[in-house]
């Protein structure tokens, strides 16, 4: 930019920057009219003056503008997005950045997800891409509305401010009935408006009726293993199980004023019950107090009334690996971790510690392990769960990205849906905190300290290697083209393939194991060579093109079938 150039684009004329700069309106013109000039330090010194000038004179008239909500400019812009000038950005970013720089006049952008997905980070490191004195930012408060926004958008407007981003705009009572004005006249005025909350319901209602074909929507939620990896630069899949679903707090905290108090959102079973609280239930009974109109939800804000919305969730959280119906809320509550930790254990018989799960108590087990993570027995329940609320419960988690249901298919023909979870954190601690209350147990604290840390380390692998296909199946599915399906496939007299890859087009399909371990073992192989399986696979999807075991060991090749590493696997995902 030249000298004419800052002038002009800041509104000044030559001769109230000559007076600043202690010049007289001619030397000035000469040094803006001279291109030879334009290289000398002492172009470059008038210059930076200038742009000092050109701050003082903007500052000066935003103090005459006159607010109602919280309004940043000026060098308020340039420190936030020098806060985060050293994050990598989310993959998401380049779909904010299209809306920004494409006409999409009559439209905003929504900027939306869980809390700790990095929304108000990608809003500073897009304002860190603009120019600052057409920039502004708005943070909601609970006590603003649409009437105090509109104005505020308008004194904006006025002063030539382009570029608008509102976040937790879901925190106005009257956001979700009002929110079409937005795109309608400030978008159609020429503003570019970016908004951002965690309320994901909120949205979906305004997206309902107000913000009907309005809206670019960006979601957050999702942070897939490869996009984990290269923002925390942590290529571990079970760190990524142990707390995938959010960013670590030392490398973005912009989403959570109280992220300095607790650094990780999944470090135990409390912070994950805080977590799910204030990022499902509250979301939820938020949008179904400020929604007049609506009344889809309804049945969630009885549950939330009466205490048992984050039960509810719970349930479902423990029971991921299962049916998403009626019968895993209301029956008994059990631990499927704890049950299938059991099974592992007899394949060491007769070894000490084959038969110590078979010994404990476990009624007192379940029960520490039920007041820890919330989740009540149906008799203690103060109000009937009812499928409807399941269903509810369900679709709202689908709204999230919080669950995603994968395709399951049986060698009868039948086709079922896998539910998955897409925060492998959270899931993850309640398997935690099922240990803990598993070594209050007096039968297992006499045990042997040996014999105790190879069952804890059997559960947490047992566990971890449920995940582990699920997440892969998750990922493979959610980047698979539009001429491949990605399933599990079950056989009628047992066994089953992790995942199977079908090529639509090609009429041709690849098959895979996935395993936990670091290690090459036979009987990890077992299904891939089983020439049965394998016959039934080709009568229905075609001539097999590769063999797979995803594990977390080095590539390699035994006999017929390649060994690949689970984390490159997952990182080379598109």
């Amino acid at each position: 930019m030249t000298l004419k150039e800052l002038r002009i684009s800041k509104g000044l004329n030559q001769s109230e920057c000559a007076e600043y700069l202690g010049m007289s309106t001619r030397n000035y013109q000469n040094y803006e009219n001279d291109e030879k000039k334009q290289n000398t330090a002492k172009y470059h010194a008038i210059f930076r003056r200038l742009e000092e000038y050109a701050t003082i004179i903007a500052n000066a008239a935003m103090a005459r503008m006159d607010f109602h909500t919280n309004v940043v400019t000026g060098i308020g812009i340039q420190a936030f997005a020098q806060s985060v000038a050293n994050y990598k950005k989310r993959d998401c970013y380049k779909n904010l950045k299209k809306f920004i720089s494409e006409d999409y006049s009559g439209k905003i952008c929504v900027l939306y997800g869980l809390r700790r997905t990095g929304k108000t980070t990608l809003l500073f490191q897009m304002m860190g891409e603009l120019p600052m004195e057409q920039t502004a930012y708005i943070k909601v408060q609970t006590t603003d509305n649409m009437s105090r926004l509109t104005k505020d958008l308008d004194v904006l407007f006025q002063h030539g401010y382009k570029y608008v981003f509102i976040d937790e705009i879901t925190l106005m009572e009257d956001f979700i009935n009002t929110a079409a004005v937005l795109p309608d006249i400030f978008s159609m005025m020429g503003m570019k408006i970016v908004v951002s909350g965690t309320d994901s319901l909120g949205f979906a209602m305004a997206n309902r009726d107000e913000l009907y074909d309005r809206s670019i929507m960006i979601h957050t939620s999702f942070i897939p293993f490869r996009e984990y990896e290269r923002l925390l630069n942590v290529r571990s899949v079970d760190s990524y199980i142990e707390y995938g679903g959010t960013l670590k707090k030392e490398n973005m905290d912009l989403d959570d004023p109280d992220a300095i108090f607790d650094e990780v959102a999944f470090r135990d079973d409390e912070s994950t019950r805080k977590y799910i609280d204030t990022a499902i239930s509250r979301n939820i009974q938020h949008t179904l107090k400020n929604d007049h109109y609506g009344e889809y939800f309804n049945q969630l804000r009885e549950l939330y009334d009466k205490g048992e919305l984050t039960n509810v969730i719970n349930r479902i959280v423990e029971s991921m690996n299962h049916r998403f119906l009626l019968r895993v809320v209301q029956e008994r509550f059990k631990s499927h971790d704890l049950g299938s930790a059991k099974e592992l254990l007899l394949h060491d018989f007769p070894a000490e510690h084959a038969t110590v799960l078979y010994d404990i108590d476990q009624r007192k087990v379940v029960e520490r392990l039920k007041e820890m993570i919330e989740v009540k027995e149906k008799n203690e329940l103060s109000i009937e769960i009812t499928q409807e609320h399941v269903d509810k419960v369900k679709k709202y988690l689908f709204m999230l990205d919080l669950i995603v249901d994968c395709s399951e298919r049986y060698e009868s023909g039948r086709r079922g849906e896998h539910t998955v979870f897409a925060q492998p954190g959270m899931r993850y601690a309640i398997t935690k905190a099922l240990v803990y209350s598993l070594m209050q147990d007096e039968y297992f604290g006499s045990v042997s300290e040996r014999s105790k840390a190879f069952i804890i380390a059997k559960i947490f692998d047992d566990v971890k290697g449920r995940m582990l296909e699920d997440m892969v199946l998750l990922e493979t599915h959610k980047a698979a083209s539009r001429n491949e399906e990605v399933f599990k496939f079950m056989f009628d007299q047992g066994g089953e393939f992790d995942m199977v890859i079908y090529d639509k087009s090609a009429h041709t399909c690849r098959i895979f194991e996935i395993k936990h371990s670091a290690e090459i073992v036979e009987r990890q192989m077992r299904c891939l060579k089983d020439s049965e399986k394998c016959g039934t696979i080709e009568s229905r999807f075609g001539k097999i093109t590769g063999k797979y075991v995803l594990y977390r060991g080095e590539d390699t090749v035994v006999e017929d079938v390649q060994y690949l590493n689970v984390e490159r696997f997952l990182c080379g995902l598109k």
